[in-house]
């Protein structure tokens, strides 16, 4: 199956990041909304997710983090993202609501991880439609910037705000 992977406390002033990986994990340090370790984005495009980030995470409290790395270290990307989740800790403590997309090119990997309490906003069939449908088209053609945004912007639809209908 497809990866994009959440992450459980830490980017907003919620709750501090632990910042011990455990043996055999090499992790970039939480810098901020975005963490392009392995140097896709451009400042222009790092700027713009995190705007995207900070807007959703002031209108909903949920927090979502961008994460590329040059490598998994030899480690599947399902195991990557949960020890980084642990690690980092994305989401409010007590809500575990945070999200984290991961993106490793050189192993040709994404994955969206969703905390526990977005579980039932963005369940596991949704993450893998964002995955299909809006990051990998762009992936296939070598424009990582545009299926990041396009993912960050699924991901919001479906964990944003309820947008209400017309009557």
């Amino acid at each position: 199956m497809l990866a994009l992977l959440l992450l459980l406390a830490g980017c907003g002033e919620s709750a501090p990041a632990k910042n011990v990986a455990p043996p055999g994990y090499q992790f970039p340090a939480l810098t901020g909304r975005v963490v392009d370790a392995a140097a896709l984005l451009s400042p222009a495009d790092k700027s713009a997710l995190e705007i995207k980030s900070a807007t959703l995470e002031k209108a909903t409290g949920h927090q979502l983090v961008v994460v590329t790395v040059a490598s998994l270290g030899g480690h599947s990307i399902e195991m990557y993202g949960v020890n980084l989740g642990r690690t980092w800790g994305i989401g409010r403590k007590g809500f575990d609501d945070g999200v984290l997309l991961i993106v490793a090119p050189n192993e040709r990997k994404v994955r969206i991880e969703v905390g526990y309490g977005l579980e039932s906003a963005l369940r596991d069939e949704e993450a893998g439609a964002i995955i299909q449908s809006a990051i990998l088209p762009a992936f296939r053609t070598g424009d990582y910037p545009r299926g990041v945004s396009a993912g960050v912007d699924g991901i919001i639809r479906e964990i944003g705000i309820p947008q209400r209908k017309a009557a």
